[in-house]
């Protein structure tokens, strides 16, 4: 399980379109960090140290799987991806995004490269101001004192006043959706992506439990025979555990990802059953189906079938290894109209023939973007 720790940052700017700097750095922030958890009002002071414009600033809680130093540096990049420079004078001036690291966690760091609680930050109100809005009661692990108390001792005579000006909070997966289903051809990713999802998320998890199915190996070797067994058995097997899974949340989870959808025994079922058994097998699940929940988002993975080969064969589960070409066109097909006829679910089509979400951040991120994108 990944561990996650709560950070807190300092954002200011007093050039160009200041508020949108500001919104500008949090949603990159979000996009490369982790999650935004809180956002200070925006307040305005005087430049601070040297003559120039007004400062807009405020404060954020980020929650981060990133080492102290790493972070850091990606706060660096940040900044000098919307238009800071550094003359590495040490001097003040006027800048378009600045992006402090005020506490991370009740650690205490003290490095070459980086110094943690920020050492000025007790010595000013426009800092102390924002963050004592945010988390009032939050120790300051050198002082033991509160924040709010901190704010009290301040001696900055500076001036902070607050706006009407609003940051706007990014939405997480969290935020926008209780339930996710994800779904997709054989070799798909689809439970890779879900494990992934429930990692940084916190999502309760969802798997299906094909390797528990008895019939599977021998559908393989012989189809034609259990068939009909197998799509029952999955059916059976898949109302069960969503009817269960989705009753309730758990305590402490309240977004859930799985890797399938119940229509996907009638997607199989359609392919591999005659035309009377299939009939006599949709009676059956259209009973079942008005009672399963529905996902907030449907996501289906689309992969070309070279890279659907491509992938089995890498994960090696021998009585897959002989999967046909044919066969996995088939349920494509499948997939296709039942896409294509289903007005009732908010699918989202992602292909993903091209993209390494596993071992190449940047196609997982992108994957996470497309789902928030989709109203």
């Amino acid at each position: 399980m990944k561990i996650v720790r709560n950070t807190y940052l300092s954002l200011g700017t007093n050039q160009g379109e200041k508020l949108q700097n500001l919104q500008e750095a949090v949603d990159l922030i979000a996009k490369k960090t982790g999650r935004i958890s809180k956002i200070s009002s925006v307040y305005k002071t005087a430049s601070w140290g040297f003559e120039g414009s007004d400062f807009l600033n405020i404060c954020i809680g980020l929650i981060t799987e990133m080492e102290p130093e790493e972070l850091m540096i990606t706060l660096l990049e940040i900044e000098k991806s919307l238009g800071r420079t550094r003359d590495g004078s040490g001097n003040y001036s006027s800048r378009k995004i600045d992006i402090d690291l005020l506490l991370f966690e009740n650690k205490i760091i003290d490095t070459k490269n980086l110094i943690v609680p920020h050492p000025r930050m007790l010595d000013r109100k426009f800092v102390l101001v924002p963050l004592a809005e945010i988390i009032p009661n939050t120790i300051h692990p050198v002082t033991k004192t509160t924040i709010s108390q901190c704010l009290r001792s301040c001696t900055d005579n500076t001036e902070v006043f607050s706006t009407d000006l609003k940051v706007r909070q990014p939405k997480s997966l969290i935020e926008k959706y209780n339930y996710i289903a994800i779904e997709g051809n054989i070799g798909s990713g689809k439970t890779s992506l879900a494990h992934m999802f429930s990692e940084d998320f916190n999502a309760k998890l969802v798997l299906e439990r094909f390797a528990d199915n008895p019939f599977l190996p021998k559908f393989y070797k012989d189809q034609e025979r259990y068939a009909f067994p197998l799509e029952m058995s999955f059916l059976a097997d898949r109302y069960h555990q969503l009817s269960n899974d989705l009753s309730q949340f758990d305590l402490f989870k309240n977004f859930i990802v799985s890797d399938y959808y119940i229509f996907k025994s009638l997607i199989f079922a359609q392919v591999t059953l005659p035309s009377d058994e299939f009939k006599l097998y949709r009676k059956m699940f259209d009973l079942l189906y008005k009672e399963i929940t529905k996902p907030d988002i449907y996501i289906y993975l689309n992969q070309d079938i070279d890279r659907l080969i491509s992938n089995i064969k890498k994960r090696g589960r021998a009585y897959e290894q002989n999967i046909s070409p044919e066969y996995l066109k088939n349920i494509q097909q499948a997939y296709t109209n039942f896409i294509k006829s289903e007005k009732d679910l908010n699918t989202l089509i992602i292909d993903a023939t091209e993209l390494d979400f596993v071992n190449n951040p940047g196609d997982y991120q992108l994957i996470i973007e497309k789902i928030l994108e989709k109203d």
